[in-house]
């Protein structure tokens, strides 16, 4: 006999309440799972149940065996697919590249939405789903649409503290979505960040982010135009970066992400392992170009923001092993350029 709804609810409820999935292991997604596994073990005095799961199999395996091994007795689960994770789990968080991923985990068939329709009512309602990506609004708006029309919740929470602040479980949450979806998500995200921030309806976290990125990606070419500057007039890197850090010019891209080795000692940004491990400059481009497309529709003239979308996607057309580079590449790019007007 089939069991009812009813009792495959409760079947389900018995395991997925206690378990949180994980999709995407990337350079951000890997420190975040770390962080948000091990401070639930403690918190649930080891009582959890972890899953993750990423398009890269031997990812999934090697985070769960490192996993194991820094905590013994603790089994991560590997998910094949989303539908796998949202079966397994009642919280759900994803941390993908950028929109087309998020479409293929959420909607498209092996994905959450199509999983959510095979679960009973009360399985669906105690769905939590946060997704940490950085993508566009509107795609945002129609997945958390979707999501919430089933009967399940959806944040759009993307991050900014960079691989730095996920390792350290500093990141800053910029959070979208209902209130009620909000409070649920806080104690997920408080154990993968320091700054939990209400921004909004659907979508006005990613909204955040955007503007915030925009920021982010000119400062960093201006930052690197300085630098490049001070040195040529005979300024050493530690002496610039130290009047910089502490006048008006202070911004993150100079006193963590300087692009001059050398620079900040006590800091140990990208450059300082050829711009290895950072946020990667085809990223960059890609937030940047985010910024672009919401600002023609909203008729917002972006011209330094037009400009360092150009330059960035330079800075790949020269080199293409640039791409998976930090962002801060851009210095060795411009110190590099030679006879070309930027």
């Amino acid at each position: 006999m089939r069991p009812s709804a009813r009792c495959l609810a409760q079947a389900l409820a018995s395991t997925r309440s206690h378990s949180v999935s994980f999709i995407g292991l990337g350079r951000m997604g890997s420190p975040m799972a770390y962080n948000l596994f091990s401070k639930t073990l403690v918190e649930n005095e080891g009582s959890a149940r972890f899953v993750v799961c990423d398009a890269r199999t031997a990812v999934s395996e090697a985070f769960a065996a490192d996993f194991a091994k820094q905590f013994p007795g603790t089994q991560v689960d590997i998910a094949n697919s989303p539908e796998e994770a949202l079966m397994a789990s009642q919280t759900i968080i994803t941390m993908l590249p950028s929109t087309p991923h998020v479409r293929a985990v959420y909607v498209e068939s092996g994905g959450i939405l199509p999983a959510l329709h095979k679960l009973p009512k009360e399985a669906v309602h105690a769905t939590l789903c946060i997704d940490s990506t950085t993508l566009d609004v509107e795609t945002a708006r129609v997945v958390s649409s979707d999501i919430s029309k089933i009967g399940a919740r959806l944040v759009d929470a993307p991050v900014s503290g960079g691989v730095a602040g996920a390792k350290a479980g500093t990141l800053s949450f910029l959070v979208g979505g209902t209130k009620t979806a909000f409070e649920l998500a806080t104690p997920t995200l408080e154990r993968m960040g320091k700054n939990i921030i209400y921004c909004g309806g659907s979508g006005a976290g990613l909204a955040a982010k955007i503007c915030n990125n925009l920021v982010l990606g000119v400062q960093q070419i201006v930052v690197s135009e300085a630098m490049l500057l001070g040195q040529k007039l005979g300024l050493e890197p530690k002496v610039l970066a130290s009047v910089i850090n502490s006048s008006t010019g202070a911004c993150w891209a100079s006193s963590v992400n300087n692009p001059v080795p050398g620079a900040v000692p006590d800091k140990s940004p990208p450059c300082e392992r050829d711009y290895d491990g950072g946020f990667a400059t085809r990223l960059m481009l890609k937030d940047m170009g985010l910024a672009i497309n919401i600002a023609e529709t909203t008729k917002t003239p972006l011209p330094l923001g037009t400009a360092a979308n150009e330059i960035y996607a330079e800075v790949i057309e020269d080199d293409p092993d640039a791409a998976e580079k930090d962002f801060s590449a851009v210095h060795r790019y411009l110190r590099l350029l030679k006879n070309k007007d930027v």
